[in-house]
């Protein structure tokens, strides 16, 4: 039964036959034979058929629910004695939130060192992303801008992101002793793109202290937004932890700027127990972040 609820969960999740059967490794015909067993054996239909995969039916959809915690919950069963024979080893599953991933890379270092079996997989996406993929199980945990989640789902605050101006070590305003927002209401700037929530956390700041200018660059990297600065002409904003990408890079200085920028959260799924490689991810960024 567990392994066709796991066929069942991919299924739903690339809502056709074909690519799902090819994600499981097995032919269409296989797994098309495998759900007619599922919905045998629950006595109900699963799965809204016609040509193509037309959506779940409503106790698809609730089997989706019960499928997620069932596997789950086998998952961090075998997780769980597997590290006790073996140590913590396998594979954990984050999604970052771009701004987050000098963050990230704090926890995750010390978990390697500390568990030389321990595989990190790693992938930068939106808030959005992160939290679909939470409730797909396609990743384990997540740091995110602080939102509402879904109510399967769990988020833990861990810190609060504070904000710097980045321009030419030679430009007025590094010069200051301190940056108002005010100060940059008439500068030409680059910031991130307007789909992305650090845009708009900054954009927030800029347009309360009275800017109705325009950005003259928009980039969707930071990087980018660093050799735009780097060129003399540009001043732009980024989170504090950040600060690191800018290495070496020669003529670029920081000044940190009043207010904070939005919490950055950890979430992941709301199950007890958790898998130990979750559990251990969790109790490091406690310990670094909040000291508990």
């Amino acid at each position: 039964m567990i392994d066709k609820l796991e066929m069942f969960i991919i299924l739903a999740r690339e809502q056709h036959f074909g690519r799902a059967s090819e994600v499981i490794g097995i032919t269409q015909p296989s797994l098309s034979a495998a759900m007619r067993q599922l919905e045998d054996a629950l006595g109900v239909t699963l799965v809204r058929r016609g040509t193509r995969f037309q959506g779940l039916t409503p106790e698809g959809e609730r089997l989706l629910d019960w499928a997620q915690r069932i596997v789950g919950d086998v998952k961090t069963m075998r997780a769980e004695f597997h590290s006790a024979r073996n140590g913590l080893t396998g594979q954990l599953r984050l999604g970052i939130i771009p701004t987050a991933v000098a963050q990230a890379n704090d926890l995750i270092l010390p978990l390697m060192e500390r568990h030389g079996q321990l595989e990190i997989s790693l992938a930068t996406l939106s808030n959005d992303d992160i939290l679909t993929q939470l409730e797909q199980m396609r990743l384990d945990a997540g740091l995110i801008y602080q939102t509402q989640v879904p109510a399967k789902l769990e988020q833990i605050p861990l810190y609060r992101e504070q904000l710097l101006l980045v321009a030419h070590a030679e430009h007025p305003l590094i010069q200051k002793d301190v940056v108002e927002w005010a100060d940059l209401a008439e500068e030409p700037i680059c910031l991130l793109s307007s789909n992305m929530r650090n845009r708009a956390i900054v954009w927030g700041h800029l347009t309360a202290a009275g800017r109705t200018r325009p950005p003259r660059v928009e980039a969707d990297s930071l990087l980018s937004l660093l050799y735009q600065v780097k060129g003399g002409h540009l001043i732009s904003i980024i989170p504090a932890g950040l600060a690191a990408l800018m290495g070496d890079m020669q003529g670029v200085s920081c000044k940190a700027l009043p207010g904070d920028g939005d919490m950055v959260s950890l979430v992941t799924a709301a199950r007890q127990p958790r898998k130990p490689a979750i559990e251990a991810f969790l109790s490091r960024a406690k310990a670094h972040f909040t000291g508990n």
